[in-house]
C-alpha cells in the first residue's frame, strides 16, 4: 500500500523531501503539495497531486485543501499519511483518520522549543503520531525522531575566497517581505559581484537590478553551488538548499516586531543552526562585508552517516 506525503511548499516541503529516504517510504509514495516552481523542480519524476495553496493561518485555503484531501483519499489506495505541515496537514489528517489511516506528523525543525499551532491542532486528530526534531521538548505523545540537520557538517576552507558570485534568497511568502535585509544588502554587497536576487514580495525604493520574485528550485540550487557566498532569510528550506549546495549561508531571521513574520521562530532557527556551525547567523541591520568574507571561507557537506528517522511504522 502507498504512502501519501503531504506538505505545503517552501521549508515544509524541503524538510519532507530530505526526510523521505530516512523514513523508508520514497519507493512507494505519492506527494500532495501546492503547484509552485519549487515543487515542480524538486519533485520532478515523482507522482504528485497538486492541491489548492494555503498560506499562513489561511482558513479558506485550509477548507479548500480539506475538499481536495477527501477526493485524493477516496479509493483506499493509501495506508498512511506523513506530513511536515503546515495547515495542509490538518486538512488531510481529518479525512485520513476517518478512513482508518495512520497519520504521522513531523514538526518542523523551526520549532525548537515546542509545537506549532498546526502541531497542537493535529495532536487532537485520532490515530495521529507526533514527532519532534528536538529531544529537549519531547515527551508525552511527542517522540524525538531525529533532525534533518544531523547529516551535515561545516568545514573551514584554506585561505580567503573572492566574492565574484552571490546568491540572495529572501523567501517567497506572499504576506511577509524583508525590506530591512534587502536595504542592508544593497549597501553592503560588492558592486562588482554578480548577484542572483530572489526577493519574493519584498519591495524597497532602491530595488536591485534583476531582482526576481521566484527562482525555480533547480536554478537556485545551481546558482548556490556556483556562488562564493549565500545570504538568506532564516527559513528551513533556504538553509537546506544552501547546505545541499555546500554553502554555509549568512542566515538572517525575520522579526515579528518588524512585521516580517507571525512569530519569532526564525530567531530560534538561526540560533540552533549557528550553534551547530552550519550557518553564520546575523541580524538584518548588522550584516557586514566582513561577514561575507567569513562565510565564503566555509563549506558544508553531507556526512553520509545519518541514521534512519526514529518513527513508528504503521505497517
Amino acid at each position: 500500500m502507498t504512502t501519501l506525503l503531504v506538505a505545503s511548499t517552501g521549508g515544509h516541503l524541503a524538510e519532507l523531501y530530505d526526510l523521505a529516504p530516512r523514513l523508508g517510504v520514497q519507493d512507494d509514495c505519492v506527494w500532495a503539495t501546492f503547484d509552485s516552481p519549487q515543487s515542480r523542480s524538486l519533485l520532478d519524476g515523482h507522482e504528485v497531486v497538486h492541491v489548492p495553496p494555503a498560506t499562513t493561518r489561511d482558513a479558506v485555503g485550509a477548507l479548500r485543501d480539506l475538499v481536495a484531501a477527501r477526493r485524493v483519499l477516496r479509493g483506499g489506495r493509501f495506508r498512511q499519511v506523513i506530513s511536515t505541515g503546515a495547515s495542509v496537514a490538518m486538512s488531510f489528517f481529518l479525512p485520513a483518520a476517518r478512513h482508518g489511516l495512520a497519520c504521522h506528523y513531523i514538526e518542523s525543525a523551526t520549532r525548537t522549543e515546542g509545537p506549532s499551532l498546526t502541531g497542537r491542532l493535529v495532536a487532537r486528530v485520532p490515530r495521529t503520531r507526533l514527532y519532534t526534531q528536538y529531544p529537549g521538548w519531547a515527551g508525552g505523545r511527542w517522540r524525538y525522531g531525529g533532525s534533518i540537520f544531523d547529516g551535515y557538517r561545516a568545514t573551514r576552507a584554506t585561505g580567503p575566497r573572492p566574492l565574484r558570485r552571490i546568491v540572495v534568497a529572501l523567501g517567497t511568502h506572499e504576506r511577509f517581505g524583508f525590506p530591512r535585509l534587502l536595504d542592508r544588502l544593497v549597501d553592503v554587497l560588492p558592486p562588482e559581484a554578480e548577484v542572483l536576487w530572489q526577493v519574493g514580495s519584498t519591495r524597497i525604493d532602491r530595488m536591485p537590478a534583476g531582482a526576481r520574485r521566484q527562482v525555480p528550485y533547480a536554478e537556485m540550487q545551481q546558482a548556490m553551488r556556483e556562488a562564493d557566498v549565500v545570504v538568506t532569510h532564516a527559513g528551513v528550506g533556504s538553509a537546506l538548499a544552501a547546505m545541499r549546495a555546500g554553502r554555509r549561508a549568512i542566515y538572517v531571521p525575520r522579526r515579528r516586531r518588524h512585521g516580517e513574520h507571525v512569530d519569532d521562530h526564525q530567531v530560534e532557527m538561526a540560533r540552533e543552526l549557528d550553534r551547530r556551525g552550519l550557518v553564520l547567523a546575523r541580524e538584518a541591520d548588522a550584516v557586514t562585508a566582513e561577514d561575507l568574507a567569513e562565510a565564503a571561507t566555509w563549506t558544508v557537506a553531507a556526512t553520509g552517516t545519518v541514521t534512519p528517522f526514529r518513527w513508528m511504522d504503521a505497517s
